[in-house]
């Protein structure tokens, strides 16, 4: 007679339903860990972009304030998008210099007499800006400055002595647009303006 002899039940192999199960939160696991790293990625992404986003705001900031507060007059404006500009003239220095905006190239540009042009902001969404006079307005919650307009309400360079700058900045991962920095602003006077 011949012994038929059966296998321990420790050595059989896994049944469909057992390895489909198994797939499944294999999968399941392996989405979530993907999943994860992709976000872990881009937030790290994110926090470099918005620190590079601060550290050229500032740096525009420092360049933009520097040629404005030296400058002893306002000689034009361009508010004509997709391009606007300021031109400041330094009888100090004979220098004149062109702060310019270019929205299709999304740069702010320095251009000065004899110097080549520097780049202050990339990346720029918006920039705008506004001319006042010097002398404020204070009422009890804010201090205001008086536009640089004539009595007719015409604006007037000659009584610019305050530019209003402001800046909106943005950078872009994966092709999306993930990282917008918060308006920048600063109300800088010409010093130099008899």
């Amino acid at each position: 007679m011949k012994s038929m002899r059966t296998l321990p039940s420790q050595s059989r192999g896994f049944t469909l339903v057992e390895v489909m199960i198994a797939a499944s939160l294999g999968s399941l696991v392996f989405a979530a860990v993907i999943s994860l790293t992709l976000f872990g990625t881009r937030s790290s992404i994110a926090i470099v972009n918005y620190s590079d986003l601060d550290s050229k705001s500032r740096y525009a900031l420092d360049v933009l304030g520097r040629e404005i507060r030296n400058a002893t007059a306002v000689t034009s404006i361009q508010t004509n998008y997709p391009s606007c500009s300021i031109t400041l003239t330094n009888v100090d220095e004979g220098a004149t210099v062109l702060l310019a905006y270019d929205a299709n190239a999304r740069t702010v540009t320095i251009d000065k007499t004899g110097q080549p042009t520097v780049t202050a902001l990339t990346g720029c969404d918006r920039w705008n800006f506004s001319l006042y006079q010097r002398t404020p307005w204070v009422t009890p919650t804010n201090i205001m400055y008086y536009p640089a307009t004539n009595i007719t309400g015409a604006l007037d360079l000659s009584l610019c002595k305050l530019i209003n700058l402001s800046w909106k900045c943005s950078r872009t991962i994966l092709a999306q647009k993930v990282n917008t920095e918060s308006v920048q602003a600063a109300q800088i006077v010409l010093r130099n303006k008899q």
